[in-house]
């Protein structure tokens, strides 16, 4: 070709390096989605305990009557799925300091199998506006009453045991 030179570049369409300031902006909500992963997959070992996650609003609970409304709507709802012993949504503390469990439904049925057709059938389903996350809960921290987070069952449990 002569004196001429011919220059090929690879073209890096949007695959610029993050700025210093979107790069911990990133970092941290990949942590926030490492930390919520557990939570989000439902698969864990079933149990007969289903807590529905996201599903209802605080102040939906602070109303008696809206409260009362909302238990027997989840009882008749999920009561489809099998023979339920117990429905319990905690509600926040009047004095607004945090309560555990709150904007949570935790369902109780007779057997495993009515825990899985309610969890797998309200899994993703909207309530309220809200996408529900239906995940298994241990039996034991149900009935000791206790309504943490990191009581549910998840699949890196599985691993574990």
């Amino acid at each position: 070709m002569g004196d001429k030179t011919l220059t090929v570049r690879r073209a890096n369409q949007g695959a610029t390096q993050p700025k210093p300031e979107q790069e911990s902006i990133l970092q941290h909500a990949q942590q926030q989605i490492a930390l919520q992963r557990p939570i989000l997959q439902p698969q864990g070992v079933p149990t007969k305990v289903v807590c529905l996650t996201q599903a209802l609003n605080v102040d939906d609970l602070r109303d008696d009557e809206e409260y009362e409304v909302i238990v027997e709507d989840m009882r008749q709802e999920d009561g489809k799925y099998g023979a339920l012993v117990n429905v319990v949504i905690p509600r926040p503390n009047p004095s607004g300091e945090p309560a555990p469990g709150v904007g949570k439904v935790f369902l109780e049925y007779t057997d495993l199998e009515g825990a899985k057709k309610a969890q797998a059938a309200m899994n993703g389903r909207k309530f309220g506006g809200n996408q529900v996350i239906g995940v298994f809960y241990r039996e034991n921290k149900f009935a000791l009453g206790s309504m943490r987070a990191n009581h549910i069952i998840c699949s890196e449990d599985i691993k574990s045991s």
